[in-house]
């Protein structure tokens, strides 16, 4: 079995799943190449090991070198959901504590906006504002538009990861896209969550009218939710 990789995208922080075999070759190159790739543009990732089946000295060079890469940029590279076998080599090998391990996905992400949290606060002048949408391009646009009119903007694009942000770091505001599928249970469980946050929902049409006139729309409808007016309920 050779290497697969999933990446997707949770608020700032980028996670790889890795499927298969480390192993010197086509695995090793192909692993170096992507997490080269996404240090260009992002500092924060975690490497999911939970899949891993077997990880021979070069594997193990690799992920080394990608986290001396990364925090050359001022990033990290955590592991997480290590199997026992690959625990024992990192800790054989005196590694271990090199890398920041956790035993979860979301434990990982806290690790990093633990670090941030604070830097954040000071750099905005709004509260944050967390997005989900299923299109890449849409959540793009959104974090560069919140960013422009002062907020600090981190998105996913499915309901899974939004939960796991909402606990991570609660959010001041919620921005919710259309058909959003996700299991039945996903669906309840972001459902009762949402009571406890203030949410603007994405129509369809945000995507289909002019770019001013939503963006403005959009705009004023998070002003109104975050500044409301005198005995406006909140």
């Amino acid at each position: 079995m050779g290497l697969t990789l999933e990446t997707r995208e949770v608020g700032r922080v980028t996670i790889v799943r890795c499927r298969g075999r480390i192993i010197a070759g086509a695995e090793t190159e192909s692993l170096h190449n992507h997490l080269a790739r996404l240090l260009q543009e992002r500092k924060a990732i975690i490497l999911h090991l939970g899949e891993v089946t077997f990880v021979d000295s070069s594997g193990l060079g690799t992920m080394v070198r990608s986290l001396t890469s990364a925090r050359q940029l001022r990033g990290d590279l955590k592991l997480c959901n290590l199997p026992g076998n690959i625990h024992n080599v990192l800790r054989m090998t005196n590694l271990l504590t090199l890398f920041d391990t956790h035993d979860s996905e979301e434990t990982a992400v806290a690790a990093f906006y633990r670090l941030t949290a604070s830097w954040e606060k000071l750099k905005t002048a709004g509260p944050s504002i967390l997005c989900v949408d299923r299109s890449a391009d849409v959540l793009a646009y959104l974090r560069e538009l919140l960013r422009r009119a002062g907020y600090h903007a981190y998105t996913t694009n499915n309901l899974h990861d939004c939960l796991m942000l909402m606990r991570v770091t609660p959010p001041g505001l919620l921005l919710v896209g259309p058909e959003m599928g996700a299991s039945q249970e996903t669906q309840q469980e972001f459902q009762l969550a949402c009571a406890g946050f203030p949410v603007i929902e994405l129509g369809s049409e945000f995507c289909t009218r002019d770019a001013g006139e939503a963006a403005a729309g959009l705009l004023e409808k998070i002003g109104a939710c975050v500044n409301p007016a005198p005995g406006t309920p909140a």
